[in-house]
């Protein structure tokens, strides 16, 4: 089973920018499909991004509320995944969570936490207004 460890959040002011990391040991992250979720106190996790496994041809997908601001991205020889978080606002306050998806089909139920078979730890984002 692949293990995730995701970095790169913090403290920013609206309007600023972060970059998240998923970094997988323990298998190779080209072969799963990669989600990154968040979850604000109380409230349910929701998917911000997806994408696909390498050799299926990497396409990315993206949650309607961060369309155009945030860019996921991967790179298998640092057996990383990416989210690049610009013009960030107040609501996207939240931790985040990358998971790994080991299925044929990704695309068509990206967003769906249940579809994941591995979850990192998380990271805090805050964006102060």
């Amino acid at each position: 089973q692949v293990q995730l460890v995701e970095s790169g959040g913090g403290y920013v002011q609206a309007g600023g920018s972060l970059r998240l990391s998923c970094t997988a040991s323990g298998r190779t992250i080209g072969n799963y499909g990669i989600g990154w979720f968040r979850q604000a106190p109380g409230k349910e996790r929701e998917a911000v991004a997806g994408i696909a496994w390498s050799r299926s041809g990497g396409r990315s997908y993206y949650a309607d509320s961060i369309q155009g601001r945030f860019i996921i991205s991967r790179d298998d020889a640092q057996n990383t995944v990416y989210l690049q978080m610009n013009s960030l606002k107040p609501e996207d306050t939240a931790v985040y969570y990358c998971a790994a998806d080991y299925g044929l089909e990704y695309g068509s139920s990206w967003y769906t936490p249940r579809k994941y078979e591995s979850w990192g730890q998380g990271t805090q984002v805050t964006v102060s207004s």
